[in-house]
């Protein structure tokens, strides 16, 4: 287990409201916001970016795993100043994060499996209680090829 402990950040991009049994029966919101930001090319528009990797991160938590949530595919920002319209803007608190690293694969599949992984894993395997507020995936040059990709998902612990 890898247990980091980094300052909080802001993440600008688009959102929707979600839950996890509605994105596994294929009525979910995720891969139309995928849809949206790579067709688009709305990563651009973005202002005050502070790097290129995109950032997906799971916040606003409703009771807790099975609620509703808000999912937000973006880029990590130094200002939240100028936002354009129809942008969301959410904070990533500072604090403890277990970092857990997905095997290679298609991203549809090793996204899933390491979500699945990681609600199976005993506390004391992820290194703390799930404090759901927010968790998020990084997807760096190991993900530039969705067919061999790897990200990494930042699990917020109390």
């Amino acid at each position: 287990m890898n247990i980091q402990r980094h300052a909080g950040f802001y993440v600008v991009g688009i959102a929707a409201r979600t839950q996890n049994s509605v994105e596994r029966n294929g009525k979910g919101k995720i891969g139309e916001i995928w849809h949206n930001l790579l067709r688009d090319n709305l990563a651009s528009k973005i202002p005050n970016k502070t790097g290129i990797n995109l950032t997906a991160l799971y916040t606003d938590y409703e009771g807790g795993l099975d609620g509703h949530y808000t999912y937000l595919l973006g880029l990590p920002v130094s200002s939240i100043l100028n936002v354009p319209a129809n942008f969301v803007a959410k904070y990533i608190p500072g604090g403890r994060y277990s970092i857990v690293t997905s095997e290679r694969g298609p991203i549809k599949r090793i996204v899933p499996e390491t979500w699945g992984r990681i609600c199976s894993m005993p506390v004391v395997e992820l290194g703390g209680i799930r404090s759901f507020r927010a968790d998020y995936e990084i997807y760096d040059q190991r993900a530039a090829d969705p067919e061999k990709a790897q990200i990494e998902v930042h699990v917020g612990l109390r």
